[in-house]
């Protein structure tokens, strides 16, 4: 795929959600952090479920703290992995009172060093969060970019590589938002839907469905 077509699909995209962002709720950048970690293998409705009690009575590392992890517990335990997912967010929370004075830290190594915060979380964490034009590549972005042949890899890493290498400046900070929801809608695993796809004419998949 070369660049021209590229820079067209993002004007497409972009023409459609102009503003887009995460479909996890929150208000704040903890919340954000908080909503991030529980949504590794779950959905983002089953996280949005869980933090909408979770959130009124604990949504500082503070609280977190106090709430303890069979505390937290309760609140998540219909979320997979919650058990683990319960003490990294109690652990993180801890860490930013002792570390941070309870904010999250705009730093990616610092963010990365978190109990349950990985390269996606912290890249998820700095854009959506902070502004930053990073890059966060999950399921549905790997697959939308190897599909469309937009930015082809062979991992998550290779894909976020080639996606800052290929994506212009200014499509940056949303291209991730972008890619997520075309990938859940549209582009979807099983059967994507080509026939109600904006981008279907600069799209390079072989096998195009009706």
């Amino acid at each position: 795929m070369n660049n021209t077509k590229r820079r067209e699909i993002l004007t497409r995209l972009r023409a459609e959600n102009p503003h887009p962002t995460t479909e996890l709720n929150f208000s704040s950048p903890f919340e954000l952090l908080v909503a991030v970690t529980l949504s590794a293998q779950a959905t983002d409705v089953s996280v949005n479920k869980a933090t909408a009690k979770l959130f009124p009575i604990a949504n500082t590392p503070q609280a977190i703290a106090d709430l303890g992890v069979e505390g937290l517990k309760d609140y998540i335990k219909t979320i997979g992995l919650y058990n683990s997912k319960a003490k990294n967010v109690h652990r993180l929370s801890e860490i930013l009172l002792e570390k941070y004075q309870g904010e999250v830290p705009e730093n990616r190594e610092a963010l990365e060093a978190l109990p349950g915060v990985g390269r996606k979380t912290a890249n998820v964490v700095l854009n959506t969060a902070f502004g930053w034009p990073t890059i966060a590549v999950d399921t549905h972005i790997f697959r939308v970019s190897n599909r469309t042949k937009f930015a082809m890899g062979k991992d998550v890493v290779a894909v976020e590589q080639k996606l800052e290498k290929v994506v212009p400046k200014e499509f940056k900070v949303d291209v991730h938002h972008w890619l997520i929801l075309h990938g859940r809608y549209t582009c979807i695993a099983r059967k994507p839907r080509c026939g109600s796809c904006i981008i279907e004419d600069l799209c390079e998949y072989k096998d195009k469905t009706e």
